[in-house]
């Protein structure tokens, strides 16, 4: 990646985006670093380096809410790339009306901006999402057919960004769509997986072949880079890839990797799929009457057993090299964030 003047990530204080930064300034690929989002840079030891660059006056926070015009006078009046991350997906988790609202309105302002301040590259960070639930291998010549409130809305944003870009021929767009993306600071569904089998309850449910499309959190970050570099060279004006394993592993290899990086010797239990989705549902209604939030929903235990085999056909053809395999992302999550894996 060419040395930039400005970076500007919105969302940049997020899980991605954190790792991003600190991507950015291992490689020395900015000047200046601004973190665009609504909460403060997380402090941890894991964000060592992005603490020194805050110190360094490298990086720099802007509170910021994409819903809203962006015109805090403290962003640079230009910027040499801009990446949006800003996003709701947390899914289920919110009212239908919040993915649009955030990640529509969102991409609208973030695009708006770019325009404003004339810059001429962009990143934005999609989703599986807009592919859609199937058993089917999806790549990129897939035809998008999402079903969710999320899916619709990531989509939907991609057409802003596109619209952006096809505004001014010169300008640079990448459209990544990652799997579920894992690593220190995830604390999502790869985490509570780690979590669950380091303290001995987790359970297959007639799920173990199930392929599920994710990648390690600094792979992306490589992508990112690799693609740029790409679009520089070939120059393309529009790039749209798949971010993940390179094929998408199953649960059964999720599982076995993580046994492995943490000395699990247990082998996990099967409980039958009908039973566990059956329990869900009286579970979800009383904790709906009493407002309680807790993992046990159907929607979630459905999305154990659906495959999201999203096939990074794109990153082979440009003869991208995956650095990290299953074991290596977790063994280097592992001394990222050892408590994740403690037990």
């Amino acid at each position: 990646m060419k040395t930039a003047e400005t970076v500007v990530l919105f969302g940049g204080t997020g899980f991605i985006g954190t790792h991003l930064a600190q991507y950015l300034l291992e490689q020395r690929a900015a000047r200046r670093i601004v973190l665009a989002d609504l909460a403060p840079p997380r402090i941890e030891a894991w964000t060592a380096l992005l603490q020194e660059g805050l110190r360094a006056g490298l990086v720099e926070f802007i509170a910021s809410d994409v819903r809203q015009p962006i015109r805090d006078a403290r962003f640079s009046a230009s910027a040499d790339l801009i990446v949006n991350l800003a996003a709701i997906h947390r899914e289920p988790g919110h009212e239908a009306a919040e993915y649009f609202e955030t990640n529509l309105r969102g991409a609208e302002n973030v695009c708006a901006y770019a325009s404003a301040v004339r810059c001429q590259r962009m990143v934005f960070v999609s989703s599986i999402a807009p592919y859609g639930p199937s058993e089917e291998r999806k790549d990129e010549r897939s035809t998008p057919a999402p079903e969710t409130p999320y899916g619709i809305s990531k989509l939907s944003a991609e057409e802003i960004h596109r619209e952006w870009q096809a505004a001014e021929p010169e300008r640079r767009l990448l459209i990544f769509r990652p799997g579920v993306v894992f690593g220190a600071g995830e604390g999502g569904n790869v985490t509570r997986l780690a979590r669950s089998l380091v303290k001995g309850y987790f359970a297959y449910m007639g799920n173990r072949q199930t392929r599920k499309a994710g990648g390690y959190v600094k792979e992306l970050c490589r992508v990112i880079d690799f693609a740029l570099e790409h679009q520089e060279r070939a120059g393309e004006a529009v790039t749209l890839l798949n971010v993940g394993m390179n094929p998408p592993p199953t649960v059964e290899e999720y599982v076995d990797s993580i046994r492995r990086v943490a000395g699990i010797k247990r082998t996990p239990v099967s409980v039958p799929r009908r039973l566990l989705l059956g329990v869900s549902y009286p579970i979800d209604a009383v904790a709906r009457a009493l407002g309680i939030r807790q993992p046990v929903s159907p929607v979630r235990v459905r999305k154990l057993f659906r495959s999201t085999d999203i096939d990074p056909r794109g990153l082979r053809e440009l003869g991208y090299t995956w650095q990290y395999s299953l074991d290596e992302a977790f063994a280097d999550w592992k001394r990222d964030k050892p408590e994740d894996f403690a037990r």
